[in-house]
């Protein structure tokens, strides 16, 4: 299963972009609680994507590609608590949450393909 490298680039400039923003987080003790949640969950999305790059099956490409999507789901998760919280500004996470939102969306068109093919 060869993939893109533009996707491979991108989500780990997602991982960056996460680690930017857990480093901006309040020093109060529910930002750390978030902050480590999302830091787990939103540099694991890359770190999943490129082991589905290697599947051996289509069957484990989409298992790995469904890991990936889970991670995204959560990262999407802590976003939205870190506005509602109002622990960051909108502005801060708007760009994230939009990024977040694309990769979702790239990740389902590429289970569903992949599903296609099986």
């Amino acid at each position: 299963m060869s993939a893109p490298p533009d996707l491979r680039e991108r989500t780990k400039a997602y991982a960056l972009q996460i680690i930017r923003l857990y480093r901006a987080l309040p020093k109060s003790g529910e930002a750390r609680v978030i902050g480590n949640q999302i830091l787990r969950s939103g540099t694991s999305v890359g770190a999943q994507y490129r082991e589905a790059c290697r599947a051996k099956s289509n069957r484990d490409f989409i298992s790995k590609m469904e890991g990936s999507l889970g991670e995204l789901d959560e990262t999407a998760y802590w976003l939205e608590l870190l506005e509602d919280a109002e622990i960051l500004p909108v502005p801060r996470l708007s760009a994230l949450q939009k990024e977040t939102d694309e990769l979702i969306a790239i990740f389902v068109a590429s289970i569903k393909t992949a599903k296609k093919r099986r």
